[in-house]
């Protein structure tokens, strides 16, 4: 306390460093609450430290309250607002960022109700907005962390990159829809679904397996055996 008032003082930056310095086993025990999160742990202690410097500007040693109570909000608050801000790899609007957050909790309580996935008509009588906001909030959580398309997927050697190359190669020589439509009729119903969902759909095999109630990998291996029937077909007809 004698050092904060000191500080407050003179504002000598001598004695805010060695405040910090005392203080920074708190920043970085808050950071560590924050890890798994998708962010390297060098930069949640860098933005902690920039909350505990806040913290430290902002304290009154005469209010009678311990440093690390008032601290410890302040720093997390940094922390929060870091990942709100900063985590999006694609800019959104605010409003649709603070959406997301009420649209993950709410798709999973409807997803226990109904037993399935919620449509997005029902997601937005449930959050009380028009159903446009609850599409934009869902096009937006793609937005939020971008994987390298060298990355390998869970439970899989390739990457995306080379998925994306062994996908495509389904659809070589197809010139118009309608000749994709002859080629989706070449396939089981399942099979067809699974395909119009990642084509056409946009989804990932994740999102596709857990709307089948199947696993991920085998939707993958369902998936490279359509494109595969689909590729045999055009061959044929060529």
């Amino acid at each position: 306390m004698d050092l904060f008032r000191l500080y407050r003082a003179d504002g000598d930056r001598r004695v805010r460093d060695q405040l910090v310095e005392l203080h920074m086993g708190l920043a970085q025990m808050i950071a560590r609450r924050f890890h798994g999160r998708g962010e390297a742990q060098d930069d949640l202690q860098q933005v902690a430290s920039l909350g505990l410097l806040k913290a430290i500007e902002r304290f009154d040693p005469e209010r009678g309250v311990a440093f690390s109570t008032f601290a410890l909000p302040t720093i997390a608050g940094e922390l929060k607002r870091h990942f709100r801000d900063k985590g999006w790899m694609v800019r959104v609007p605010r409003s649709v960022q603070e959406l997301r957050a009420e649209l993950n909790e709410v798709t999973a309580q409807l997803t226990q109700e109904l037993g399935r996935a919620p449509k997005a008509t029902e997601i937005s009588d449930r959050l009380g907005c028009r159903v446009e906001l609850v599409l934009e909030a869902l096009e937006a959580r793609r937005a939020y962390r971008c994987a390298s398309l060298e990355s390998p997927r869970a439970a899989e050697d390739a990457s995306v990159v080379d998925r994306l190359g062994t996908s495509d190669r389904g659809f070589e020589g197809v010139l118009d829809r309608a000749e994709v439509r002859r080629l989706l009729e070449t396939l089981p119903p399942r099979e067809r679904r699974i395909v119009v969902l990642r084509f056409f759909g946009s989804l990932t095999q994740s999102e596709i397996a857990q709307r089948l109630g199947l696993s991920q990998m085998h939707v993958s291996r369902l998936l490279n055996d359509s494109l595969g029937q689909m590729s045999m077909a055009a061959s044929a007809a060529s």
